[in-house]
């Protein structure tokens, strides 16, 4: 991509995320840099029970403020936020206790296609690259669910089923 394609193809995920509500979303303002240590950060507060949390605070600090999150002192900086405990997740970071795991997973997103940033793996099997409207997503939710959630049609007199009639659970 050159500089032009890059910066509309910016432009049409700030306004895909503006007309989500996620505001503000900057992305042009954004310093970039690896983001193997926020990915191990990501892992070491998610087995802290605190996943939704730390992403929140991961987005919220880079896209809503536009502020770096790939160094040890801001990630720190959300710890102390999120009420991580700081000198345990120093330790994590430090000693790169969550590498394996976060390498592991970028591989398996690439063996299902990613080659960039964002990119949602649903149940192991499916797979969205790139920015996504929320019907888009919903669509692929609906789309796993009901693949690991046949119905199967039961006959019945119950006044909700139809002349051909109900769709109950398979396993039920």
């Amino acid at each position: 991509m050159d500089g032009s394609q890059a910066e509309a193809a910016t432009r049409r995920v700030e306004a895909l995320a503006e007309r989500e509500g996620l505001t503000p979303y900057r992305v042009l303002d954004n310093q970039v840099g690896n983001t193997d240590l926020a990915h191990e950060f990501l892992a070491h507060a998610s087995a802290q029970s605190m996943n939704r949390a730390a992403w929140d605070a991961i987005f919220r600090t880079y896209f809503g403020k536009a502020e770096p999150v790939f160094l040890l002192k801001d990630l720190l900086k959300l710890a102390d936020e999120l009420g991580l405990d700081r000198d345990q997740t120093r330790q994590a970071l430090d000693q790169r206790r969550y590498r394996q795991q976060v390498q592991d997973d970028a591989r398996r997103a690439q063996r299902l296609g990613a080659n960039g940033a964002p990119f949602i793996v649903i149940d192991g099997r499916y797979a969205v690259p790139g920015a996504q409207d929320s019907d888009t997503l919903f669509d692929l939710l609906r789309t796993a669910w009901a693949d690991t959630h046949p119905t199967a049609p039961v006959a019945c007199d119950a006044p909700v089923c139809g002349p051909d009639g109900c769709a109950v659970p398979e396993h039920a």
